[in-house]
């Protein structure tokens, strides 16, 4: 076939390195298992620091696809689409493209919304390619089979610094989490995040719902918690985060997590990396990249290849849960987008609550937050907070790295960053006011008496009257 190259039945150990001929041509066909996938565009720089191309990214996916697919495959995919590159817009897709190869297979998937999506549930190395063609970076799995969307056959464990919070000490507290696994009869998988964080999967029976998986890992991040009161927290509000935040969240429905082996969005192009408990005290994340992870799997394999052999039970952590909610710990804030739950506590940060009533009614701030700015793009929104820091220095001095709140606001099909600052550590006679918001995203702002939020933007009066009259957006 003219213009096209064959990679037959993507052999296990892919002569990566040879593979890694530039290209420009206007499209080029891979041969996969039997299928050919077209790869548009093969020579978009979609990593311009590292200058790696989009047929890059898929020769990558089809060197290591074995490995991926044991943390994607057979699982509906949440699509993270970066059409431009990593200096472009990404969005967040749910619904399957209605043009798609006849095998690529789809599973439709109710969200907690109410409403319900066919998502795309790769099984093979084709798909893997055919994702990438679409501008797909990550691998977006929700941790349920396809075959039973009801029971998750993982419990995942996200470790989350906040800034400041060097790599030791995030090995530290996943030291503790392990031993707590271990204790309790559980096998944990660590793996690199890709990104500032670690993940631990944990392999489960089918047995149980979401809600009582999210409960088991809520019941987890307490007891490391307990144990590493100065390292970790289970607190879910930024505002009272310290260390290591253990994301007990990312178990509720609907939430998904680069899996293993998923390239992330990093200038160097980083990626999830599986590794064994003894490796994460030693490694470094940079360590692991698209260009240099095909050279480690075809030399070591894939560190998490048992993982799938001994399935474990929550019996433990369900039955420590019960413990704690008979010691006064029941349930703990679930992300904003959730209809409320029984026995959860206020959904209000502590610095929204009331402490004694306004005359207007208002909440009375408990916490000297000002708000720094928002933005599409995180970097933007953290140039706006060093901006700051430079006009207000002698404050700056004060804060202590928990003291940075940055929140990445999740909308329907894409996120924006907010940055905000806890002043609690600065003195009364150096803490600045309120400022107008910089930078200040014209779509994501509106005065606060006329606005509400709605996901990824702010909707004015103005703007929701001129929606009325349109469809309701498809969830994702």
């Amino acid at each position: 076939m003219s213009g096209s190259e064959t990679i037959a039945r993507v052999p296990r150990r892919l002569d990566y390195a040879r593979s890694m001929a530039p290209t420009g041509r206007e499209h080029v066909t891979l041969e996969v298992a039997s299928r050919e996938v077209a790869i548009t565009n093969p020579g978009k720089v979609y990593f311009p620091d590292a200058g790696i191309t989009k047929l890059e990214i898929a020769r990558y996916y089809l060197a290591v696809a074995e490995a991926a697919l044991r943390g994607a495959g057979g699982r509906p995919n949440v699509l993270v689409r970066y059409p431009n590159g990593i200096d472009g817009e990404s969005f967040y897709q749910k619904r399957a493209p209605r043009s798609r190869p006849e095998w690529v297979e789809v599973v439709p998937l109710r969200f907690p919304s109410g409403r319900m999506a066919e998502e795309v549930v790769p099984r093979d190395a084709a798909a893997l390619a055919w994702m990438v063609n679409l501008g797909c970076l990550e691998l977006h799995p929700h941790p349920v089979r396809a075959e039973d969307l009801d029971h998750p056959d993982e419990l995942r464990v996200d470790l989350d610094p906040v800034p400041g919070v060097e790599w030791a000490q995030l090995v530290a507290v996943a030291t503790v989490v392990h031993a707590v696994l271990t204790r309790l009869g559980l096998v944990g998988w660590p793996k690199t995040s890709g990104s500032r964080g670690i993940h631990i999967i944990v392999r489960i029976q089918r047995r149980w719902s979401f809600v009582q998986v999210r409960r088991a890992a809520l019941a987890l991040a307490r007891e490391v918690e307990r144990r590493a009161p100065t390292l970790a927290t289970s607190k879910w509000w930024k505002e009272e985060r310290h260390g290591v935040f253990l994301d007990y969240n990312q178990n509720a429905k609907d939430r998904t997590v680069a899996s293993a082996y998923s390239v992330r969005p990093t200038p160097d192009a980083r990626v999830s990396a599986p590794v064994t408990w003894d490796e994460l005290k030693e490694c470094s994340p940079a360590q692991f990249t698209l260009r240099t992870m095909p050279s480690r799997f075809a030399a070591i394999g894939d560190p998490h290849a048992k993982i799938d052999e001994r399935p474990c039970s929550l019996e433990p952590l369900l039955a420590l849960s019960a413990a704690q909610e008979a010691d006064g710990l029941g349930d703990a804030p679930w992300p904003p987008h959730y209809a409320k739950q029984p026995g959860e506590p206020p959904r209000v940060a502590p610095s929204r609550t009331k402490s004694e009533p306004s005359p207007r009614g208002r909440r009375v701030s408990t916490k000297p937050l000002v708000e720094i700015g928002r933005a599409h793009r995180r970097e933007d929104a953290l140039a706006g907070l060093e901006r700051w820091k430079a006009r207000h220095s002698a404050a700056a001095r004060h804060l202590q790295p928990a003291d940075v709140l940055v929140d990445s606001m999740r909308g329907r099909s894409s996120t924006w960053t907010r940055v905000r600052v806890n002043l609690e550590h600065v003195p009364d006679e150096l803490r600045p006011e309120q400022e107008p918001l910089d930078p200040d995203d014209p779509l994501l702002q509106a005065a606060p008496s006329t606005a509400r939020s709605r996901g990824n933007l702010i909707v004015t009066p103005e703007r929701q009257s001129r929606r009325r009259s349109r469809p309701a957006p498809p969830e994702g």
